[in-house]
């Protein structure tokens, strides 16, 4: 699939803001099963941009600065990016949990792809005895790494009610967990937490998923947002895989990964400082436009994360 996506976040100051420093994640990361073909930003009214190092994970990181007086302000990215991922199958011969335990401890590198960097709770993600001992069900030593993400994503999907109005950005695992209820964002760190308390190495991946309109109605530009899943560790012959707790699905042609960290403090789209005063209210547009006609049936899919 080939997809023209638009990002557009629109910010609006009841008085205007002096002086704006964000951090911009909008690039789409070079990643397996992936190409980014072009990308381009734009800032209105303006503002100065230089690309940064990201401090954790995986992400393209550009730094803008503001520093004139704005009621608003208006950053939009768009790309085009191809995406061929075959969807994973799990086999007999997948590795079990137990010997992935084993395996990672075996991996030199320490690098922000490294699966020894997801072993660990973080500062949005801590380890909670109640989630662990949920997702444990699904997590028995003998069972195959593939078999096993895939059946915690879908009791995920099934159990959890998806519920914009039960969670906010900040809301932590364990609320969500406990309300049966939340958004991808809550879905995917619930399931981080299960996996790390395991001792599986888990990392939380942001980006985007191709939508489909009911039969028979026209897709709503602007309707999309951006999305939360999960990529595990499975083994130096598998590698990283996607999974995608929301839906129940994997990661495939339907997504395309933006960022990777360790939970979303790591890879936030925007995130920064503004200095003023009043209120401030954001909006955001998100459009994934296939560019090829798409052959398969249309998937769920739910994003949150502005």
């Amino acid at each position: 699939m080939r997809y023209a996506i638009r990002h557009v976040t629109r910010f609006d100051y009841a008085e205007a803001a002096g002086f704006a420093r964000c951090n911009l994640r909008l690039r789409p990361i070079l990643w397996s099963g992936q190409t980014l073909e072009d990308y381009a930003l734009e800032v209105v009214p303006g503002g100065s941009t230089a690309p940064a190092r990201a401090q954790a994970g995986l992400a393209n990181v550009t730094r803008l600065v503001v520093d004139r007086p704005e009621r608003t302000l208006t950053i939009e990215s768009r790309a085009t990016v191809v995406v061929d991922r075959p969807i994973p199958f799990p086999s007999p011969d997948d590795p079990t949990l137990a010997q992935i335990r084993t395996m990672v401890a075996d991996v030199p590198d320490a690098g922000p792809a490294s699966p020894s960097s997801y072993l660990f709770p973080s500062a949005h993600v801590p380890l909670d005895a109640d989630i662990a001992q949920w997702c444990a069900d699904d997590l028995w030593d003998d069972r195959g790494i593939l078999d096993a993400a895939i059946a915690l994503a879908r009791r995920i999907q099934n159990e959890f009610a998806f519920d914009p109005t039960a969670t906010l950005v900040d809301t932590p695992p364990a609320e969500a967990f406990a309300k049966r209820g939340g958004v991808c964002q809550d879905f995917a760190q619930i399931m981080l937490s299960g996996l790390r308390s395991a001792g599986l190495p888990a990392a939380y991946c942001s980006g985007y998923l191709r939508t489909l309109p009911p039969p028979g109605q026209e897709r709503l530009v602007g309707a999309d947002a951006t999305h939360a899943w999960v990529l595990i560790w499975a083994g130096p012959k598998l590698g990283w895989t996607g999974v995608d707790p929301t839906n129940g699905i994997w990661m495939a042609e339907d997504h395309v990964v933006m960022a990777i960290g360790r939970d979303y403090a790591d890879i936030a789209p925007i995130d920064g400082v503004v200095l003023g005063s009043g209120a401030q209210t954001m909006h955001v547009s998100v459009d994934v436009e296939p560019l090829d006609v798409p052959s398969i049936p249309a998937i769920a899919g739910e994003g949150d994360t502005p």
